[in-house]
């Protein structure tokens, strides 16, 4: 009788393996896990007795059992994440208006007449003074004190041990868009910085995970576009209802466009991980760690230091150079028209099929080292191309108004509409990374496929739904 032996391709093995798994579904892992704990908390009941020592271990199971609960579980990390929010953008208002007065109101006219004393040439002025260092103003004024506020307050829930409760709330979710779980803590940095949010993927083991959590946290509305959400909302969206009712309904279409976000933030992790980024369904085991009291310096120093100082000097690194490109296209002149004219006459039939205008796209291309400057940029190029120099603080220089009613009158005496500041709010949501976020993910990914991938498809799906947005709304009105 003649023995016959079959020998198994090692590969043809694997096929087989990574087959099976499939078949078995995402919750096998899970499923094996989970009884392992019940074993071992069952065969813990029987054996061992809890003395006094254990009354804080005991006194952390009866927290989770409320923080991490079915039921209170999401709307207690809701509430946590909207207080840090309020707390961040309530918190900065003041510190923000102090460093604008200081740095913009006061020490620009100061270095203009030092410029007009030493009689420096105009276009140097301009360059220097107008461009670079106003830019670089308005980036330290806006982004500092909500960085200042954000980090630390994130940086304590994350010392406290709440961060990874909130992981593992959001575990379920992400894995049905095909993500990771921890997904959900780069989500809620990218709130405070993208480039922070791209950076904290590193606590994702999965290369494909990890991957797609930097494709998707530009949807993360950081803080640099929290101030042109609420400006637009409050001038479009808040004028549509009476007096009384028009903070409510800014801060709720504001809400609502962040809550977008992460509706896209799932969407779009979901199509990657069904077709360019399909993989193995990867799971994580997580262990809560104790509850403990924050280790308030050593939570200063990293919050501050290591990332609030980090991604600032990146951004002003980034902002000034774009700070000289702007002052230059809105002031070099060609055929009696400055660059940034010819520019906006050319774009604006093609951007008011999106429900936008050449104003907005000029100003998302030339503010990309930074969201901050996108409102002061958009004020300059309106007055630029409207003739409207009498309303604003004279045409080629950025600037911002105190009063959101002259911000208004500039932007409805420009042509803006209702739709146009709806658009705008999502295409503020929907569109590329600052230069800075860009600049990370290269460092991240080291590739520049995935750089350009993360660049290009906000917009891309930014344009589309403008698109659908104008055309719904010329419909209905």
């Amino acid at each position: 009788m003649e023995k016959t032996t079959h020998h198994l391709n090692p590969e043809d093995l694997l096929s087989a393996a990574n087959q099976a798994r499939w078949e078995l579904g995402v919750n096998f892992h899970d499923d094996i896990i989970e009884s392992v704990y019940e074993d071992a908390t069952r065969i813990a009941r029987k054996t061992v007795r809890q003395k006094d020592e254990n009354a804080a271990y005991r006194q952390d199971l009866k927290i989770d059992r409320i923080i991490t609960s079915k039921w209170l579980g999401f709307p207690i990390m809701f509430l946590m994440l909207a207080l840090v929010f309020w707390l961040t953008v309530a918190g900065a208002n003041v510190p923000s208006g102090m460093l604008a007065s200081l740095l913009i109101d006061t020490a620009h006219p100061w270095l203009k007449a030092g410029a007009a004393a030493l009689h420096m040439p105009w276009w140097l002025d301009g360059v220097l003074i107008d461009g670079a260092y106003l830019s670089m103003a308005w980036v330290i004024s806006v982004m500092l004190p909500p960085m200042a506020i954000f980090f630390p307050l994130f940086t304590l829930l994350e010392d406290l041990g709440y961060l990874p409760r909130v992981a593992f709330n959001m575990d379920s979710l992400f894995r049905k868009a095909g993500a990771h779980g921890k997904q959900a803590l780069t989500l809620s940095m990218g709130f405070g910085c993208n480039a922070a949010g791209v950076i904290a993927a590193r606590v994702i083991d999965s290369p494909r995970e990890r991957l797609i959590a930097i494709i998707t946290n530009n949807f993360s509305l950081c803080n640099g576009r929290w101030p042109t959400q609420i400006l637009i909302a409050t001038i479009f969206i808040g004028g549509l209802v009476p007096a009384a009712w028009a903070g409510l309904v800014s801060a709720g279409a504001v809400v609502g466009v962040a809550v977008l976000g992460i509706g896209f933030s799932l969407l779009v992790s979901w199509g990657l991980s069904k077709s360019v980024l399909r993989g193995e369904a990867s799971t994580f085991s997580l262990e809560l760690p104790p509850y403990r009291p924050p280790r308030i310096l050593q939570t200063l120093y990293t919050s501050l230091i290591d990332r609030t100082v980090f991604v600032l000097w990146r951004a002003i690194v980034f902002a000034v150079p774009a700070g000289i490109v702007i002052w230059l296209v809105a002031n070099v002149h060609v055929g009696g028209l400055s660059l940034a004219e010819h520019f906006i006459q050319a774009t604006d039939p093609m951007a008011l099929v999106f429900g936008l205008n050449g104003v907005i796209l000029l100003a998302y291309i030339i503010a990309i080292p930074a969201n901050e400057i996108v409102i002061p940029t958009i004020l300059m190029l309106t007055v630029l191309s409207s003739s409207l120099g009498g309303l604003g603080a004279g045409s080629g220089v950025m600037f911002e108004l105190d009063s959101i009613a002259d911000t208004a009158q500039i932007l409805q005496a420009g042509g803006w509409t209702v739709l146009t500041g709806v658009n705008l709010m999502l295409f503020s949501l929907l569109h590329n990374p600052c230069s800075t976020t860009i600049y990370t993910i290269y460092k991240e990914t080291h590739s520049l496929k995935w750089t350009l991938v993360s660049t290009f498809l906000p917009i891309v799906l930014g344009l589309i739904v403008c698109f659908f947005t104008a055309q719904i709304w010329l419909l209905l009105t």
